[in-house]
Parts: structure tokens; C-alpha cells; sequence
């Protein structure tokens, strides 16, 4: 029997001039295509000048567990099962993650296609430091869930990559300043790779009131900077070191990762730590 597979292929963000000549053939190959939306899956072929081959199905958030175990009987028999999404990669935000799941924990072998990327695209153009990020996808829509879960990502060092909608963006932003400064940087990128592509680097501020000021339109990602760093004192970090060292730690050894981590002298703390025992 032919060894069957799972296949996640990414498909254009924008210009259909991305698709890769693999995804291309995979279309004409495969024995199913999974597609979050069929009529769009056919009208991307159609752009593309590509013929799809096999049986095409729908696999959105709504049925994608359900619709799981059948894609993956068609790998056991042998099979080739495409997955592919509206834009992007399968699974980022998109419908993927549970088949490759299911897959994984069943040992069906499962691979990918790479290609276009909204996350990596915007990030790349955002101007930002790209050599440590993280990918929040889309923030809640409801305020009092969103100014919580930005709150947790307020000392987030890394550079932190967000979709969102169009009709949101204003009050994300205004969220966003709330939490993280209004002088945080960041950029709000839409429509990547399409006609009217745009990025707009400002402080978070500045972007919450042009947001607020025009309708922005729209695929959108928004990509902030990560918190600096804090600077920390010597009186910040001594109640830690004399914490660790009642706990057993040999007080030099709680000085020197201490003062390493926050980045102050370890001379001038292990004498702040011996002065506030004896006092």
C-alpha cells in the first residue's frame, strides 16, 4: 500500500503570485483537498491557472474535530490530504491545529508546505527587532478580557505580533497604550502583499488616534515592541537574596545570580545584604 500523508500548504496572504509551484502541484495531486472555504479554495485555483484534482471538502472551526478522523482514514488508506486555509498557514490562527493533533497522537505522518505568512510578514516590514518575538493572534473582544490579557503581556520583552479586525482596531489600540504606555513603538500593517498595502510605525498612542480618526479597512496584524528592560537597584533585589540565603542558599551564590539578573554589582550587593543582617 502507498504510504498516505497529511499535508498543511500555505496559500497567498495577497498576491497569487506567492503560491509556490508546490502548492501548485499538491492541489493537482492530492486525493482531498480540506479547505476552509471551498468557494474560495476554487476561485484561488482558478486565479492560479490550477486544475484541483481531487475531492474537495470543507473543514472550518465549526466542523474541523469532527471532520478530523475522516481526513485522517484517508492518509491510512494511503492517500494524500491537502489542508488549506482562506490565507496563510493552516493552524496560525486558522483551522489546522486539531487534524495535526489527531494525527500526531494516531503516528499518521503529517508534514507542511511552507510559504506566504502574515505573522512573519508583518513583522519583517514593522521595523521592529525581529530576533525574539511571540504571536498572540487575535486579542479578546470583550474589554475587561482584553485589558487583563494585556496586562500580562505588559513586561513581554519580546517583539508581540496581534491580528486583529478592522472595526476593533481603534479600541485595541486605545487598550493597548493603556497597557503597555502610549509610547511603546509599534506598527499596524494591512492588507500585506495586496494593492493597498500599508504600514504605519508610530507610538502606540499616536496610532490609537489615527485609528480612531479614519476608518482603516482591511486584513490587519499589528506588531508591537517588546518592554525595555527595567532598571533595577541594589535596594530592589537585597530582600531576594537574603530570601535565598534563609533558605539554605550560600549567600555569595544567591548574590552572584541575583546581581547577574538584575544586572547591578555584586560587590555592592552581597555589602547591602551583610549590612542588612546586621542591622
Amino acid at each position: 500500500m502507498t504510504a498516505g500523508r497529511l499535508v498543511l500548504a500555505a496559500t497567498p496572504i495577497g498576491d497569487v503570485e506567492d503560491a509556490s509551484l508546490r502548492l501548485r502541484r499538491l492541489l493537482a495531486e492530492a486525493d482531498v483537498v480540506a479547505a476552509e472555504d471551498t468557494r474560495r479554495l476554487h476561485a484561488l485555483a482558478t486565479r492560479m491557472g490550477v486544475r484541483v484534482g481531487g475531492r474537495v471538502v470543507s473543514y472550518h472551526e465549526h466542523n474541523e474535530t469532527a471532520r478530523a478522523q475522516e481526513l485522517l482514514d484517508v492518509v491510512r488508506g494511503g492517500g494524500t490530504v491537502l489542508v488549506v486555509t482562506d490565507a496563510g498557514m493552516p493552524a496560525i490562527s486558522d483551522p489546522g491545529f486539531r487534524v495535526v493533533a489527531a494525527a500526531v497522537e494516531a503516528g499518521v505522518p503529517v508534514t507542511a508546505a511552507p510559504g506566504p505568512s502574515a505573522v512573519l510578514t508583518a513583522l519583517a516590514l514593522s521595523g521592529l527587532p525581529t530576533d525574539r518575538f511571540c504571536f498572540e493572534g487575535f486579542p479578546p473582544r470583550k474589554s475587561g478580557e482584553r485589558a487583563r490579557a494585556f496586562a500580562e503581556l505588559a513586561d513581554e520583552r519580546r517583539t508581540i505580533v496581534f491580528f486583529e479586525a478592522p472595526h476593533r482596531l481603534a479600541g485595541t489600540l486605545a487598550a493597548m497604550a493603556e497597557a503597555f504606555g502610549a509610547d511603546r513603538p509599534a506598527a499596524v500593517c494591512r492588507e500585506l502583499t495586496k494593492t493597498y498595502e500599508e504600514v504605519v510605525r508610530l507610538r502606540l498612542g499616536e496610532l490609537a488616534a489615527w485609528a480612531d480618526a479614519g476608518e482603516v479597512r482591511g486584513e490587519i496584524a499589528v506588531v508591537v515592541g517588546g518592554a525595555p528592560a527595567r532598571t533595577r537597584s541594589v535596594g530592589d533585589v537585597v530582600d531576594e537574596v537574603l530570601a535565598r540565603a534563609d533558605g539554605g542558599e550560600r549567600l555569595k551564590d544567591a548574590v552572584a545570580e541575583v546581581a547577574e539578573a538584575a544586572g547591578v554589582g555584586k560587590r555592592e550587593l552581597y555589602a547591602a545584604a551583610i549590612a542588612r543582617r546586621r542591622g
